[in-house]
Formats: structure tokens, sequence, C-alpha cells
């Protein structure tokens, strides 16, 4: 059997590896969001220097 401080432990470490995991999918869904809205930027000013 394991003991309570081991169980408590692993817990801790898949608490802590979940967050983990969470915080690198939150970055790098915003730099995708920046690199996309960078693209539309970049076009939407293209495209009012041409009507311009």
């Amino acid at each position: 059997m394991t003991s309570l401080g081991a169980e408590s432990s692993d817990l801790l470490h898949h608490l802590l590896l979940d967050r983990a995991i969470k915080v690198v999918i939150v970055v790098v869904a915003l730099g995708i969001l920046a690199l996309g809205m960078t693209v539309i930027w970049r076009r939407a000013g293209r495209a009012k220097k041409r009507l311009g």
C-alpha cells in the first residue's frame, strides 16, 4: 500500500503538470492570435493604400 504522503505527492505532481500544460496551451493560443492579428492588420493596411 502507498502511504498518504506518497499519494499527496503524486496528486501534487499531477496538478502541477496539468497547470503547466494549460499554461502552455494558453501561451501558444495567444501567440497564434497575435500572429493572426498582425497578418490581418498588414493586409488591411495594404488594401487601404490601394483604395486611397
